[in-house]
């Protein structure tokens, strides 16, 4: 994810009102407020303080050896320490970091850092200021690394002077562009394009409306299963992570499989959506999904997909028809969604009451004008500091430092794909989901008129997470097994490798990470326990899901020769258009 500076254009998203800046003002204070009862305890003080003074001891020690010895003094040269990179971090693991002088600084550096990391970890008090005070301590930590800066950096000197300066104006000249494009460029976005080479499966756009449009795929197989298949992506960014090249694309997989697939495309929410709630994304997209795909197909029940807050929106939907005695779900798959919010990963750290009501006033319905936009660049600069220097840093010294393009990478491309959202959706997501975890109470809420149950959806349902989530932590999305009890046995929960996008876009043909599955018996109440006794399987777990899936699809019927029907007909070839706004 990637940075944008404030700019007019994001005045909406700052508090407008007195009463907006009292709420943020009251987070400050709350936090200084429970800083005033931490503490750290004087033999922990103590033991750091003497072991920061004996390995900066020895550190300089060292380097002053190294210092003589290059300056060919009485020192025996053979008997100095050899220089060597600091090849525990690969920030500093290129030869260049070896002379005694870079090979210092970085030393220097990495023991400050575990010090002052080491000191955030031993604050004893309340849980979540103490996680908050470490994360804003790693934030510095990392901003702060010599690596980042011309004149510690000697990769970045060593390149100014083999290229006679050019690299630096070559680094200036990239830093113009994106501060002009409003983020950080993490590939060479110039080589992409939406419905060229990228989001090129073939479809065609059979409904929209102001909240989406309906994209149904052409089918790969003379036959298709009767029961077609919808897939609801996340509404905070593009639909084209299922379908970036036709090697690593989940929609042209399940096309492939003898499926007739539809997809919902979010519209990129402009002013004209400021006022848009919860229930209108419920009721006038998702369910509106349902009903044209179901039309269109003439089938009366369908498999579903939901991806991360997808998978939210889809499971809420189908409660809210399950409340109107409607079962259209013949399957629901999840993949990294949350249900229960009861562990929400590092994400827990920037929410509380306060923020939540600064956003309410600020961008949600008691704002002056009742509502706003919460703008994607400012979602995307907060995934891109949840690991700054994979995200932020490493791009920061490439792209400017050494003058570097990046390398094309379609994955980052749609990363940086950013949307905006409609405040009053946005936070009511945020207060009753990830602030006080209402959704998962059974009649607790009320959403398009109904008492929300999600016992009520009875699908069988396909739970998948991925080990190394660090925005759907996966013991968390496990905790959707115990969730959707309505389901009873008919739930199948699968375990991917890798992170919150890389385990779920994993290919068969790759043959590249591995997943858990357990056994037959019932799924326990504890994840840990799941996984003591499942099974690791090498490769994707796509064919896994495409095998369950297929049993809940219904027989095989004739592909149909053309999109939509004489009710819907075709509006335009997909991608659409509503993908390739921008925010």
């Amino acid at each position: 994810m990637k940075t944008k500076p404030e700019s007019a254009a994001s005045a909406p998203l700052l508090p407008t009102a007195d009463a907006a800046v009292a709420a943020f003002g009251a987070t400050v204070a709350e936090t200084l407020n429970s800083m005033s009862h931490l503490s750290v305890p004087m033999p922990s003080i103590a033991q750091l303080q003497a072991d920061y003074i004996q390995q900066a001891t020895a550190l300089w020690n060292q380097s002053l050896q190294q210092f003589q010895a290059l300056a060919g003094s009485a020192v025996d040269k053979a008997a100095a320490p050899a220089p060597k990179p600091v090849l525990s971090d690969r920030r500093f693991s290129a030869p260049d970091w070896a002379n005694p002088a870079s090979a210092f600084t970085a030393q220097l550096y990495l023991l400050n850092a575990r010090t002052l990391l080491g000191l955030a970890d031993q604050l004893q008090g309340d849980e979540k200021v103490k996680q908050r005070i470490r994360f804003a301590v790693q934030q510095w930590v990392d901003a702060a690394s010599p690596s980042n800066y011309l004149a510690l950096n000697p990769e970045a000197q060593r390149k100014a002077l083999e290229t006679k300066g050019e690299s630096i104006t070559q680094g200036l000249q990239h830093l113009w562009h994106d501060i002009r494009q409003g983020h950080v460029s993490q590939t060479d976005e110039s080589l992409f394009e939406v419905g060229r080479n990228v989001a090129t499966s073939e479809g065609s756009v059979v409904f929209e409306n102001e909240l989406f449009q309906l994209l149904e795929y052409k089918p790969l197989t003379a036959k298709v299963h009767e029961r077609p298949m919808l897939f609801v992506p996340p509404c905070i960014n593009k639909y084209y992570i299922l379908d970036l090249q036709p090697d690593n694309s989940l929609i042209r997989y399940t096309v492939e499989q003898g499926h007739r697939v539809f997809v919902m495309s979010w519209r990129n929410a402009d002013e004209s959506m400021s006022t848009f709630t919860w229930d209108q994304y419920i009721e006038d997209a998702v369910i509106r999904a349902i009903e044209v795909t179901r039309d269109i197909s003439g089938a009366d029940q369908i498999n579903t997909l939901g991806f991360c807050v997808g998978g939210t929106l889809l499971t809420t939907a189908l409660a809210v028809l399950a409340a109107r005695g409607e079962k259209p779900a013949s399957s629901m798959t999840l993949l990294t969604t949350l249900l229960d919010f009861s562990n929400t990963g590092i994400l827990d750290l920037f929410i509380d009451e306060a923020m939540v009501r600064m956003r309410e006033r600020s961008i949600g319905p008691d704002s002056p004008k009742g509502g706003g936009l919460l703008k994607g660049q400012e979602l995307a600069s907060t995934f891109s500091f949840l690991r700054p220097n994979d995200l932020v840093w490493n791009y920061v010294v490439g792209n400017y430092l050494k003058g570097e393009t990046p390398p094309p990478f379609d994955l980052l491309y749609w990363n940086s794909d950013s949307t905006n959202l409609p405040g009053p959706m946005y936070c009511w997501y945020l207060r009753h989901t990830y602030l006080e975890n209402r959704l998962m109470k059974p009649g607790d809420l009320t959403v398009c008129g109904h008492p929300l149950d999600l016992a009520l959806v009875d699908a069988p349902a396909y739970i998948y997470a991925s080990r190394e989530d660090h925005i759907v932590p996966w013991d968390a999305a496990y905790r959707n097994t115990q969730v959707l009890s309505g389901s009873k046995g008919k739930k199948r929960f699968v375990l991917g490798a890798s992170g919150h996008i890389a385990g779920v876009i994993n290919p068969p043909v790759k043959k590249k990470r591995s997943h858990w599955i357990g056994g037959t018996a019932a799924l326990p109440a504890s994840a840990e326990t799941w996984l003591d006794k499942a099974r690791e399987q090498p490769g994707s777990w796509w064919t896994d899901w495409s095998q369950w899936t297929a049993s809940h699809a219904g027989r095989q019927i004739a592909a149909p020769k053309a999109a939509g029907s004489r009710r819907y007909p075709v509006i335009e070839p997909a991608p659409g258009r509503y993908v390739k706004q921008k925010a």
